[in-house]
């Protein structure tokens, strides 16, 4: 496989498309959704109205049956334009959230689940995390027990994306106890299911960025479910979810990337502007230096993501990559974000700047969906041949 540096003139036509509908949307529109929490319909509405939300989903079913790599540019574009994590989350489980779905789907699923998805009739979220268990999937404790017809689902998910206007919910659960499997990360099972509002209790948690896109801490009390909302084989949920980790890393590295680079677009343009001591701020190189090493740490994680989103698109082994991407651009993009604040000085801590939004977001892609350290740990173990360390 050829690794290339740049994007294909179609690849570089849908980032331009996608900046042009974001250029609708300016700072004043995501600094409004932050202050108010109010969903960015508006702009998810355009996203789907132009069939976006498909870019990665089968062709048969209505999608654009595009890669990694057009998801990854459509993507960086939208938090690059200023709408950071405000945009970029309220329509990243469209993107690749659903490819469980397309892979151990069945036909039927397939053609029933993913259209509306794509047109964007369906909201969904994606349920996994539990309070008590953090990144030790294989310890969930939510539990689905069989009945005649299927599944009835109880348990907890914490830090749910969008719980608060889903219909959909994706989500994972615990079909045979723990003892009684070969391994830890057996019997758990992937369902897509109603988000049934009589049997899910969502509730928002106050957090520090991002409020247009809610996070929700769910209660889930007697959930029926058919057999025909399995996804994939009973037991085979935590493999089914491997398989979508690595898009999922790229996607989270390529955002904080485009994020960094508003930032640093943002303060270039006020250290060129503003003027102290008879001369701009820009001119000093204790500006210069800050941002000129943001932008180089900017674009060498941008490589890294692209090429990981490339070895993915050919069917190829990029974990180490996808870790590695999502660790530097989440790195970068902070920095980028908190150099930005540090060149505004007072006025990077005020809302009128749009930079302090910026910095808090930049907290996501650091956080979610690995931690930093489980990244240096995959790498240690799987790239390096070190002793598992947990």
């Amino acid at each position: 496989m050829t690794f290339a540096i740049e994007p294909t003139e179609a690849q570089a036509a849908i980032a331009e498309a996608m900046a042009k509908i974001c250029s609708k949307y300016d700072d004043q529109y995501w600094l409004k959704v932050d202050d108010t929490g109010a969903f960015p319909e508006a702009f998810v509405e355009d996203i789907a109205a132009g069939g976006w939300l498909g870019v990665a989903m089968p062709e048969r079913f209505g999608g654009a049956g595009l890669g990694l790599t057009e998801a990854a540019l459509m993507m960086q574009a939208v938090a690059q334009s200023g709408a950071g994590f405000s945009g970029a989350s309220a329509i990243h489980l469209n993107i690749f959230g659903l490819m469980p779905i397309v892979k151990f789907g069945t036909e039927e699923q397939q053609a029933r689940f993913l259209p509306p998805i794509i047109e964007g009739k369906d909201k969904a979220c994606f349920a996994v995390t539990e309070p008590n268990s953090g990144l030790d999937t294989s310890s969930l404790q939510t539990r689905a027990e069989r009945t005649n017809s299927g599944y009835r689902i109880t348990g907890r998910k914490i830090w749910t994306t969008s719980a608060q206007r889903a219909n959909k919910i994706l989500l994972i659960a615990r079909t045979t106890p723990k003892d009684q499997c070969r391994k830890p990360t057996e019997g758990l099972s992937l369902f897509y299911a109603d988000f049934d509002r009589s049997k899910i209790e969502a509730n928002p948690i106050p957090k520090m960025g991002r409020k247009a896109v809610e996070c929700n801490t769910l209660f889930i009390e007697d959930l029926e479910v058919t057999n025909a909302e399995l996804v994939g084989e009973e037991g085979a949920g935590f493999k089914i979810l491997l398989s979508g980790l690595n898009p999922e890393r790229i996607l989270f590295a390529v955002e904080a990337i485009g994020l960094g680079r508003a930032g640093i677009r943002r303060a270039a343009q006020y250290a060129k502007e503003r003027v102290v001591f008879g001369r701009p701020i820009g001119q000093n190189q204790g500006i210069q230096h800050p941002l000129a090493k943001a932008w180089a740490e900017l674009e060498a994680a941008n490589l890294l993501a692209f090429k990981a989103a490339a070895l993915y698109d050919a069917g190829k082994e990029c974990g180490a990559e996808a870790n590695a991407a999502k660790y530097l651009g989440a790195e970068a993009g902070f920095h980028a974000c908190e150099t930005a604040v540090l060149v505004h000085g007072g006025m990077g801590y005020a809302k009128e700047y749009f930079v302090e939004r910026y910095f808090r977001e930049a907290m996501i892609a650091r956080i979610a969906p690995v931690s930093r350290e489980m990244i240096l740990n995959y790498i240690a173990e799987r790239v390096l041949g070190l002793p598992k360390s947990y």
